[in-house]
């Protein structure tokens, strides 16, 4: 059985400065998503040799918890404040593949 709704965002930034804000947009909206019961993890990485990337992983416990995130008021704040620091935006919407994810412990 799958654990979770996952997806990955890339976003490419339109320059360094923009670049800076964007980072900042995210500090800020980072402390409202803290505070989302459903959101397991949201991490946001720079790609090696790609100073305006951005690549952000987020699983959620379901579905429902995806969409409350996305309701959230810092949520539709970031989605409208962060297109003006944007050149590209890519979403992949992941499957988890059952017999990889295993825990420790767990048979089979």
């Amino acid at each position: 059985m799958p654990s979770g709704y996952a997806l990955v965002v890339r976003f490419t930034l339109r320059d360094t400065a923009a670049a800076q804000q964007f980072d900042e947009l995210v500090a800020q909206t980072a402390a409202g998503i803290r505070t989302e019961p459903g959101t397991l993890v949201y991490a946001v990485h720079t790609p090696v040799n790609e100073p305006l990337v951005r690549v952000f992983y987020e699983l959620y416990a379901d579905q429902a918890a995806f969409q409350a995130h996305e309701d959230q008021a810092h949520t539709r704040h970031f989605l409208a404040a962060r297109e003006q620091f944007l050149a590209g935006t890519e979403v992949t919407f992941l499957n988890e593949l059952p017999s990889l994810s295993k825990r420790p412990g767990s048979e089979g």
